[in-house]
């Protein structure tokens, strides 16, 4: 019963996607009256870039063509200075940049081309056809790396999570740049993942020879050890002497997945979500702590759309891809039992409602909210299946 549930939300996340396929790429989410009221029917850059993993894996040459159609689409709506957009409105044919910026949109982007070139069979490598593209994003992305912490400095609500004050230095994005830096032979590396790992898990004893070499990280970090408990997760981000304890689950098994977390950190991270129950009532709460309106770090936009309030959206609501990703992130730490137990809970959450593939679940109810039929649930499905079916992929 359980492998013909996992094949059939496979099949039903293939049709999804087709049917969430236009001409130009894929679509947020399937047509509604809300969709089309929240701009959902548009190519976003961070969920078309996501979305493209799941779709070149799925063996289905149609959305393998709309994987490297949004790809293109993005990269023809590139900013002079290098930036992907937030997403192409497709009737106006005109590029949004959100409020503060999307710097996630341009990461994401970046790992989809090199991923797509090594997993698609087409001869036309798109990190060929888009040379000078990837030259201004990546560049565009280096000006914002601080030149001593070398990791990416940001506005608050600038990411996939755009209405959560995380600023500074950001786990999330940064999870991502170490993965750009990786696929793209980037310089210093090293030091990024050094800085990673001592600043966003500052509770670990930090070289002397770091501190010497960057003195304004000595007092970030004993400014959150003075400030925090230790945990066993890296802060969401880090700013001037005030830091991110929610615990971003999302960024957490990024940091995994991109292999920047020191392998001790990986366990701890992994052992701490299952304690916490990071996976119930459905695979996986986006933060472990939600932010509470009396909260210092709480901001009045956090009320948009009645949306962000604790255990829903970004604000620990449960997100089906984030689930998927859950699932990458144990199987990359030796974890496949739990996995493959994750990904049948997953298969039976994308079925609600007769396969709506449902944007979002409230965190402790459980309860369906957001857009119906979105497309990174399905994606990211077919990716996590795969790779548990040992399926081998070079993420």
């Amino acid at each position: 019963m359980k492998n013909n549930l996992l094949q059939e939300a496979s099949d039903k996340a293939i049709e999804l996607l087709l049917n969430n396929s236009v001409l130009n790429g894929i679509l947020a989410s399937s047509k509604s009256k809300q969709a089309i009221s929240r701009s959902y029917l548009n190519v976003f850059g961070r969920d078309a870039s996501i979305c493209s993993f799941g779709m070149v894996m799925s063996g289905n040459a149609k959305l393998i063509e709309t994987a490297k159609q949004s790809l293109l689409l993005l990269s023809a709506y590139q900013a002079d200075n290098g930036q992907i957009p937030n997403y192409i409105k497709m009737q106006k044919r005109d590029a949004d940049f959100w409020y503060l910026g999307c710097i996630d949109a341009t990461l994401w982007w970046l790992l989809a081309i090199k991923f797509f070139d090594h997993h698609s069979n087409t001869k036309n490598k798109l990190s060929l056809i888009l040379k000078k593209e990837i030259k201004k994003a990546l560049n565009w992305l280096a000006c914002q790396e601080h030149p001593k912490f070398y990791l990416l400095v940001q506005n608050e609500a600038s990411d996939w999570a755009d209405i959560m004050p995380r600023s500074g230095f950001v786990l999330y994005t940064n999870s991502l740049w170490y993965w750009v830096k990786e696929k793209y032979g980037l310089e210093k590396i090293k030091e990024t993942k050094e800085s990673f790992n001592y600043l966003f898990y500052p509770w670990q004893e930090v070289p002397q020879k770091y501190l010497n070499r960057n003195h304004r990280a000595k007092r970030l970090i004993n400014a959150a050890k003075e400030k925090i408990a230790a945990q066993e997760n890296f802060l969401s981000y880090a700013n001037y002497l005030f830091f991110g304890e929610e615990v971003d689950v999302y960024a957490n098994l990024l940091a995994i997945i991109s292999g920047v977390a020191d392998k001790k950190i990986e366990k701890l991270i992994i052992n701490s979500f299952l304690k916490n129950k990071v996976n119930q009532p459905w695979p996986v709460k986006t933060v472990l702590k939600p932010i509470k309106e009396n909260s210092k770090n709480w901001r009045e936009y956090m009320r948009l759309n009645s949306q962000n309030f604790p255990n829903q959206y970004h604000n620990g609501g449960i997100w089906p891809f984030v689930g998927e990703f859950w699932v990458i992130a144990l199987i990359k730490t030796g974890n496949k039992t739990i996995a493959a137990q994750e990904i049948s809970r997953l298969a039976e959450l994308n079925s609600k409602g007769d396969w709506q593939f449902n944007e979002w679940f409230h965190g402790k109810s459980g309860k369906a909210a957001g857009m119906e039929g979105q497309s990174w649930n399905a994606a990211m499905y077919i990716l996590a299946l795969q790779l548990l079916n040992n399926k081998k992929i070079n993420l």
